[in-house]
């Protein structure tokens, strides 16, 4: 009877110990999530991925160095998500590449810039000018309507930001657009009215694109603002979805502001205002 008694009570235990085993390894159970950006300055994931962690959620941050191998690794599976592109760029990348892919939510935008070395505003370009834009055709594109924004020229009705300067039908002030390589618009400076210089290439020349600019990308610029992207069929994953919602919250937002001081601009808008 002791022996039995003893047998009943060992088994029990070891019930007893299984059962609280799975419960504590349920609760340390994490759920990885892989999300890919371009270039290695990645303080703003980092911060979310901290945040993330505590939440249960394991981010691996995967770095690429081009702008193609985020979206084809995301749509191969290879990702989870990825938040490096514009909602310009990816519609017209999974368009061409005919992938199911979508975007969940909005991070930021990086203003391109029309800036000058002789003139403190807009209107005081004068007639005849020369104003620099990049030649490549997404951004000239951007740089066209940028230049609309600004009020110094018109464009057709309609235009989406892929284009030429066919597609200005009003010039009052007889400006000579100047198509240069993106990398050379900083240079070009000295020898034009204005440049229109994109955020990255005006960063690394050592110019602020609020503070230094003058004139630049307001949050209207909807076409360039930022995205997290995943597949069509994770759209409403959940995870996927809280990982969002952390990236949007107020202290990412001050961070963004306090790291980049303008060269980004936190944008949180919802995803029917980029056409989705």
């Amino acid at each position: 009877m002791k022996k039995l008694l003893l047998s009943i009570a060992i088994l029990t235990l070891a019930i007893f110990s299984v059962g609280c085993s799975n419960e504590k390894s349920g609760s340390e159970k994490k759920v990885e999530v892989k999300v890919g950006v371009s270039g290695t300055d990645n303080r703003v994931w980092d911060y979310v991925a901290k945040k993330a962690e505590k939440e249960g959620i394991k981010v691996e941050i995967v770095r690429f160095s081009d702008y193609v191998q985020p979206n084809i690794a995301l749509a191969e599976g290879e990702l989870d998500a990825n938040a490096f592109q514009t909602a310009s760029y990816f519609d017209s990348f999974i368009a061409e590449h005919k992938l199911k892919l979508a975007p969940i939510a909005t991070t930021v935008l990086a203003p391109m810039g029309i800036y000058s070395e002789k003139y403190k505003k807009v209107k005081d370009i004068p007639d005849g000018s020369k104003i620099a834009v990049p030649n490549d055709v997404s951004n000239m594109g951007r740089a066209l309507l940028l230049l609309q924004e600004s009020g110094l020229i018109k464009l057709k009705e309609g235009f989406d930001g892929t284009g030429s300067l066919e597609d200005i039908v009003e010039n009052p002030k007889n400006l000579k657009i100047i198509e240069v390589v993106a990398a050379q618009t900083p240079r070009v400076l000295p020898d034009v009215a204005a440049s229109i210089i994109n955020n990255g290439i005006a960063v690394d020349a050592g110019f602020n694109p609020t503070k230094d600019s003058i004139f630049h990308e307001s949050e209207t610029a909807t076409p360039y603002v930022n995205i997290i992207a995943t597949r069509e069929e994770d759209k409403n994953n959940k995870t996927l979805k809280r990982l969002a919602e952390l990236y949007q919250e107020d202290d990412v937002a001050e961070l963004i502001e306090k790291e980049y001081k303008g060269s980004q601009i936190p944008t949180f808008i919802p995803l029917s205002k980029i056409g989705w």
